[in-house]
This record gives C-alpha cells, sequence and structure tokens, in this order.
C-alpha cells in the first residue's frame, strides 16, 4: 500500500495531467465552435446528445446543463438509437455526437443513418482523422496527449475535455441569450439552489410573529413580548414606522446598568436606526446583512414600515446557509 506521500503525488500528477489537457483544447478551437453557437441559437428544435461507453454519461451531464440553463436537450445512447430510439430525433434538430476515438462499431453504424435525416452534425472527438469527424458538419476538437490513467487506457483526461467542451458550449449560449439568475431559477426551483434565487424575506417573514411595542411601553412588556415570540428581539414602533430595535443583549445590558427597570421604556432601552431589510429583497441578501453586521435577527420593512422579523434560524430551516 502506498504511504500518504505517494497518494497525494498521484492525484496532483492526475490533476495536472488533467489541466493540461484542457489547455490542450483550449488552444485547438477553432471557428467551428462559434458556428455550432450561432447554429443552437438559430435552431427552432433541440439538441441530441449522443454518445456510448464514458462519452454517454458526459453527454448525459451536458444535456442537463443545457436544459437547466434554457438550452432544450435530450440524451440519445448510440447503442440504442439503432434499436428505435432514433425516433427521437425531429427535422428541426441538431445532434451532437461524443466520441474519443470517433471510431467505434457502434458510431459507424449510427452516423450514416443520423445522415440521412440531414440534421446538423455535430462532432466532440478527440481524433480528427476519426470516420466521425470527417462525416460531421462541424468539430470540436476535445483530442488529448496522454489519460490520466497510467496505463493510458481508461478514460480520464478525455472525458474531463469533453465535459469542459460542453460546459464552454453552454456557457456561451447562456451569454449570448442573456440568461440571468432569475431565468436560472424557474429551471431550478427545488432544493437551496433555487430558494436563493427566488425566496423573498417577505416570505421569510410571514412564517414568524410580528413582535412590536410602542416608545413608551414598559420594560416589563417589553420582556414579555420579546421571551413570548421567541425571536429574540422587538421592534419598536412609531405609528407603524420603525423607531428602534430591542435585543435580548440589549436587556441584558439594561440589567447591568439600571438597579431597577421601574420607570423604563422601551425608548430608554432600544437601538436607534436599526437596520432593516426591504421585504421585496431576496432572503439571499438577508444574510448578507446578518452576516455584515454580525447580528442573528434583522427588521422587515418597507419604506421604513415596520413589516415583521428574520431570523438567522429562518434561514438556516430554509437551507440558505
Amino acid at each position: 500500500m502506498k504511504n500518504n506521500q505517494q497518494i497525494l503525488e498521484l492525484a496532483k500528477k492526475t490533476l495536472k495531467i488533467e489541466s493540461e489537457g484542457l489547455k490542450r483544447i483550449s488552444s485547438q478551437l477553432n471557428e467551428d465552435f462559434p458556428e455550432v453557437v450561432k447554429c443552437i441559437l438559430q435552431l427552432n428544435g433541440r439538441i441530441i446528445v449522443t454518445g456510448i461507453g464514458k462519452s454517454a454519461i458526459i453527454a448525459q451531464k451536458i444535456v442537463s446543463t443545457f436544459n437547466s440553463t434554457g438550452t432544450p436537450a435530450i440524451f440519445m445512447h448510440a447503442a440504442d438509437a439503432i434499436h428505435g430510439d432514433l425516433g427521437m430525433i425531429q427535422k428541426m434538430d441538431l445532434i451532437i455526437c461524443i466520441s474519443k476515438s470517433g471510431n467505434t462499431p457502434e458510431i459507424k453504424v449510427l452516423i450514416p443513418l443520423l445522415k440521412q435525416s440531414k440534421n446538423t452534425l455535430v462532432a466532440m472527438v478527440g481524433d480528427m482523422d476519426s470516420f466521425l469527424a470527417k462525416q460531421a458538419d462541424f468539430v470540436l476538437d476535445t483530442t488529448i496527449e496522454t489519460e490520466a490513467c497510467p496505463h493510458n487506457l481508461a478514460p480520464t483526461t478525455s472525458t474531463t475535455a469533453q465535459l469542459a467542451m460542453g460546459d464552454a458550449l453552454a456557457v456561451c449560449l447562456l451569454e449570448s441569450r442573456e440568461f440571468t439568475s432569475a431565468d436560472f431559477a424557474k429551471y431550478h426551483p427545488g432544493g437551496s439552489l433555487g430558494k436563493r434565487l427566488y425566496l423573498k424575506v417577505s416570505d421569510l417573514a410571514a412564517q414568524n410573529e410580528k413582535p412590536q411595542v410602542l416608545l413608551n411601553t414598559p420594560v416589563r412588556e417589553v420582556i414579555i413580548e420579546i421571551t413570548k415570540n421567541r425571536l429574540g428581539a422587538v421592534a419598536v414602533v412609531d405609528r407603524d414606522q420603525i423607531a428602534g430595535i430591542i435585543t435580548d443583549g440589549d436587556i441584558r445590558r439594561m440589567m447591568e446598568t439600571h438597579h431597577t427597570i421601574e420607570g423604563l421604556t422601551a425608548k430608554d432601552i432600544m437601538g436607534k436606526n436599526p437596520k432593516y431589510v426591504d421585504k421585496d429583497e431576496l432572503a439571499v441578501h438577508a444574510l448578507e446583512l446578518l452576516r455584515a453586521n454580525n447580528i442573528t435577527q434583522i427588521l422587515v420593512g418597507s419604506n421604513n414600515k415596520y413589516e415583521g422579523i428574520v431570523h438567522l434560524h429562518d434561514l438556516l430551516k430554509e437551507g440558505i446557509i
């Protein structure tokens, strides 16, 4: 068994070989790449991405990236294609065929069938002299010098190159379409990623009570209000406008400086000009304010009108953090 240092050296060697492979395919980009991007942008159909073996797995990931960034795409396994799946291809579709060698038996059988349909065929291939490269309308060159595998056999650098080329296409397409984070949110409504993109402060505040006291509210009642709502704070309002905030910390500091609470009111101990976040802001913006000001809760308002409170725990519960 290899020791830790030997394992680290092998890992570094692998990453170095793959990073050099990416540098190589970057230098191999030619005019076919922008032509493919323009063809896709003008496409009235979908992108059909196909491959076999490890290339098929990469094809599935590329399809997923296209779909999530606004470019409709479908995966078609090269072996299944000749057993009925060719029926998924429509006249207006563009086909991307991924292969390291471009000469596998399945590819050689499939390509003539694809050519019959007269769809635009794009090869993402690691051999520019291969059957696939010569038959394609456009070629994206993913030729690499060597695999990271010590026997130069297992697809490693080559699949990394294919994946990166797919990412390059997806990014160029979304930039060309001026695809925004709001567009991205439409395709990612679930999970913490989606929530970071669409969940608003008002959505969080609506889940909580809306603790508030007036300027002249006795401190004893202030403490009861804070305790009752379990948010660690209460807003001090003046005719529904935010006048201040009283937190658990303010109560503790008051106890240190006053021997009695008799006669004290909210305005005597409140923090003036408190931070607040607009109700229409994204929840992730509230998180940024909490972190920047080293606080655990923040008032929610609209034109200084009090709307509620958001606590750090609300963001944790929603998976924003």
